[in-house]
């Protein structure tokens, strides 16, 4: 399952100050490299690597057969120098990519965020829909999400990121809309509680959104009607201003 799109993921290491991302697709001719074979191409070659930190379970080459001690042992012939960073928990948990995908499927956002130092958030390009919210009396944001199968679905409580000075408090949908067309493409459709008049009504397309998954309301519906997804939908969106309300207390 994927938990953070490309952008996303070079979006946080800029937050945190690095300079310079190089990203390696991870082919069969990358898989296959022997851990000499990567040490060697990537590392000294490619990279001309001076200093590698790494994990403390960090795996390399084919087969994960090469291990931080033959990392260590080529550094010091190579001319780079290596360092292990131990693991980092939060209140005993062990942070981890495993972990966090466990909370987000769980719909645990608060575990997420804490795992994260941040809650958990995807961001994405306002694209045109169907305009089918607008029939419905709750007009949406809609946000495509490229891989089939992202950590998280369902219903939330949201902050959106990028159409005003702060952030505007919403409802969203991740997932595939059963009701209307459960097609397998994945959506991320942001409802804005209280749309700023200044933005105009087709303010959003086009612009860059990030967006803030707070608190999951429930898994995504298959409604029988369009009225009753209406109705569904007045529902999730008095249960997030709800939320939001509490938090504010």
């Amino acid at each position: 399952m994927r938990i953070a799109t490309l952008r996303d993921k070079l979006s946080e290491l800029e937050r945190v100050g690095i300079d310079q991302v190089v990203v390696l697709r991870f082919d069969r001719a990358l898989s296959s490299l022997s851990p000499q074979a990567f040490i060697d191409d990537v590392l000294v070659q490619g990279l001309h690597a001076k200093y590698v930190l790494v994990g403390d379970d960090f795996r390399f080459g084919v087969k994960r057969a090469g291990d931080y001690a033959m990392l260590d042992a080529a550094g010091a012939g190579r001319g780079f120098d290596v360092a292990r960073m131990m693991s980092y928990e939060v209140h005993g948990l062990r942070v981890s990519s495993s972990a966090v995908r466990e909370a987000l499927a769980a719909g645990d956002m608060a575990r997420a965020a804490t795992l994260l130092g941040r809650p958990y958030s995807i961001s994405g390009h306002v694209v045109h829909g169907r305009k089918l919210g607008r029939e419905l009396g709750f007009r949406t944001l809609n946000l495509r999400f490229h891989h089939p199968r992202p950590a998280a679905m369902g219903i939330f409580v949201v902050r959106a990121w990028g159409l005003a000075d702060g952030p505007l408090p919403g409802v969203a949908s991740l997932g595939v809309r059963p009701t209307v067309e459960d097609a397998g493409r994945v959506l991320l459709e942001v409802h804005c509680l209280d749309w700023p008049a200044a933005l105009g009504p087709d303010a959003g397309y086009g612009r860059c959104l990030r967006v803030e998954l707070m608190h999951k309301l429930h898994d995504e519906r298959r409604y029988e009607s369009l009225e009753a997804l209406k109705q569904g939908i007045a529902r999730d969106e008095a249960d997030a201003r709800a939320w939001f309300e509490a938090q504010a207390k």
